[in-house]
C-alpha cells in the first residue's frame, strides 16, 4: 500500500469515527429524552436538531483543518523552494498527524525536481571555473557525501589542515577532522538529527576546536554546516570554518594566567580561615550580637572566596584536560549533611533555611568525595542567592525507577528565563537579567556539568520566571560502577573531567 492509499485510508477511518461518535450522541440524546425522562417531543426534537447543526459545523471545521493540512505543507515546501519566496521555511513535518508519509515523499521529490532544475548541466569549462571560484574563498570549506567522505575540500580548507588533496578527498571526515565542541551539540549529533527528522537544515557552533598532528595546541574556530538530503548532485553535507585561534587562544591563556594568579590566594585565603575559626572558638559566648555577625559574616566571605579560588582552578584543569576525579564508595547522605552543614551559616546570613529531604537506606555512591562537595556547593550557594525574598531551599535525595540516585536542589526565587535555559551550563554564561544585582563569575554550573559527567551522571535544570529553579543530577551507584570498570580487587575508580566533546568517539574508516 502506497503513502496515498494509506492517507485516504486514515482520512476515511477519521471521517467514520467522528460520523459514529456524532450518530451515537444524537441516539443517545433521543433515547433518553424521548423515553427515558419522557420529556416534550418538541424539546427534544429541537435540542438535538440544535446539537446535529453545531456538530455539522464543528464536523467540517475539524475535518477540512486536518485533511487540508497536508496539502498546506507541501504548498509551502513548493513556496520555499521557488524563486522570490526566500523566506518561506520549510515544512516541518513532525508537526503533522496525518498524511505525514506523504508528505514527506512529496516533499523530498519537491527539493530534488527544484535541485535539478536549479542545476543545469554545465561545460567541464563552466564547472572548472565554479571549483575555482570556491578555491578563491579565503574559508576554509569541506563537502561530505551521504556516507560522510569527504568529497571536495577548497584549497583553504586543505591549507588549514596542512593536508594534501590526496591525503583528504574520498576520506572519512571523521578521520581527518579529530573535533571537539564546547556542549553536547556536536557536528555528529546534529547531522544525525537532521537526517532522521529534516530534509534541509543548517546551522552554527563557536568555538570548535580541531587537534592536528603537527601542532601542540588546536586550531579554533567558528563553524557552519549545511544539509541537504539526497542531494542529486551527492554533496550531502558541507562545513565551512572561520579562524579564531589568535582570539580564543588568547582567552585560554587569559584563564590561566587568572588560574595562577589565583592560585597566589590559596596560602593567605587559608591562613584567614584560620584565624577566623581561632576567633570563633576564643571568642565564643564573649561577643555582644552584632560583634558575632560581623565575625559570621567574615567566616561566610571566607567560605565564598574559597569557592571562587577552588572554580577557578578546577576549570582551569577542566580545560587542560588535567581534573582527575577518583570515585570511591560514599555514603551520598553523609555527603548531602556536610555540606548543608558547612553552607548552613551562610544561609543564615541571607536569612536562607535549607531543608533536607533524604530517602532512607540510599545505596552508597560512586563519588569524588572533593569534587561532588562543590557541585553541591555551587547549586546551593545559587539558591541561596537567586532566591528572593523566599526563605527555604529544599534539597532532595532518592532512588530513581532506573537505579539512579536523584538530587535535587530547589528554590523559589526569581527563576530563569526560557531563552537563558538552554546555555545555562556553558562557561561565563551568566543570566543577563540577573548578573547586575548578584555576583558570580558563570563557571560554576559550567563546572557542575564537567564533574557529573565524569561521574557519569546527568544534571539538569527546570524554571519559570518569578517560581523559582530546581537543579537535579544523578549518580550511579557504587555496585553499578564498580561491576562496570573494576577488576574486582577494590582500588579507586579512576575519571577524568573534559571540557571539550569528541565529535565522534569511534572514527570510521
Amino acid at each position: 500500500m502506497d503513502h496515498l492509499q494509506r492517507f485516504v485510508s486514515k482520512v476515511r477511518a477519521y471521517m467514520l469515527a467522528v460520523l459514529l461518535i456524532g450518530n451515537l450522541v444524537v441516539f443517545c440524546a433521543l433515547w433518553l429524552g424521548l423515553y427515558k425522562y419522557n420529556l416534550n417531543e418538541f424539546l427534544v426534537v429541537s435540542g438535538v436538531s440544535l446539537f446535529i447543526v453545531v456538530w455539522s459545523v464543528v464536523f467540517a471545521y475539524v475535518i477540512s483543518t486536518h485533511v487540508t493540512k497536508p496539502l498546506g505543507m507541501i504548498w509551502q515546501a513548493v513556496l520555499h523552494v521557488a524563486p522570490g519566496h526566500t523566506d518561506t521555511p520549510a515544512p516541518n513535518v513532525d508537526k503533522l498527524t496525518l498524511g505525514r508519509e506523504i508528505v514527506t515523499s512529496l516533499s523530498l521529490q519537491v527539493y530534488q525536481l527544484a535541485s535539478v532544475t536549479a542545476t543545469p548541466k554545465i561545460s567541464d569549462q563552466n564547472e572548472l571555473k565554479a571549483k575555482n571560484i570556491i578555491n578563491s574563498l579565503p574559508v576554509p570549506m569541506f563537502v561530505m557525501d551521504k556516507d560522510q567522505n569527504i568529497s571536495f575540500a577548497n584549497e583553504a580548507g586543505l591549507k588549514y589542515i596542512n593536508r594534501a588533496a590526496g591525503d583528504v578527498i574520498g576520506k572519512n571526515v571523521y578521520s581527518i577532522l579529530d573535533l571537539s565542541f564546547s556542549s553536547e551539540s556536536t557536528f555528529d549529533n546534529w547531522l544525525n538529527d537532521a537526517r532522521a527528522h529534516k530534509l534541509t537544515d543548517r546551522t552554527s557552533w563557536d568555538r570548535v576546536r580541531l587537534k592536528l598532528p603537527d601542532r601542540t595546541k588546536p586550531l579554533q574556530f567558528d563553524m557552519a554546516a549545511y544539509y541537504n538530503k539526497n542531494n542529486p548532485s551527492g554533496a550531502e553535507t558541507l562545513i565551512t570554518f572561520f579562524d579564531h585561534t589568535t582570539r580564543y587562544g588568547d582567552d585560554d591563556d587569559s584563564l590561566s594566567f587568572i588560574a595562577l594568579t589565583v592560585h597566589e590566594l590559596r596560602t593567605p585565603l587559608t591562613l584567614l580561615r584560620g584565624y577566623i575559626e581561632v576567633f570563633e572558638d576564643e571568642l565564643s559566648g564573649k561577643l555582644d550580637p552584632e560583634m558575632n555577625d560581623f565575625l559570621n559574616k567574615m567566616q561566610v566571605a571566607s567560605q565564598q572566596l574559597t569557592a571562587f579560588v577552588n572554580n577557578i582552578l578546577n576549570v582551569a584543569r577542566v580545560e587542560a584536560d588535567q581534573l582527575t576525579l577518583q570515585l570511591h564508595e560514599e555514603k551520598w547522605a553523609d555527603i548531602i549533611t556536610s555540606v548543608v552543614g558547612d553552607l548552613n551559616l551562610r544561609a543564615k546570613v541571607q536569612n536562607r533555611v535549607i531543608e533536607c529531604q533524604i530517602t532512607d537506606s540510599l545505596p552508597t555512591v560512586a563519588a569524588d568525595r572533593v569534587s561532588i562537595y562543590e557541585v553541591l556547593v555551587n547549586l546551593l550557594d545559587n539558591a541561596i542567592k537567586y532566591n528572593g525574598q523566599n526563605q527555604k531551599i529544599i534539597v532532595k535525595a532518592y532512588l530513581t525507577q532506573d537505579g539512579m540516585i536523584e538530587t535535587i536542589v530547589q528554590d523559589f526565587g526569581v527563576g530563569i528565563p526560557p531563552s537563558v535555559l538552554p546555555n545555562l551550563f556553558e562557561k561565563f554564561y551568566r543570566n543577563f537579567k540577573t548578573k547586575a544585582n548578584v555576583g558570580g563569575t558563570g563557571l560554576g554550573l559550567y563546572l557542575c556539568k564537567a564533574i557529573i559527567s565524569a561521574h557519569g551522571g546527568n544534571i539538569w535544570v527546570k524554571s519559570k520566571e518569578g517560581e523559582g529553579a530546581i537543579f537535579g543530577f544523578t549518580l550511579k551507584p557504587y555496585s553499578q560502577v564498580a561491576a562496570e570498570l573494576k577488576t574486582g580487587d577494590n582500588k579507586d575508580i579512576v575519571r577524568a573531567a573534559h571540557g571539550w566533546i569528541k565529535n565522534h568517539s569511534l572514527y570510521r574508516r
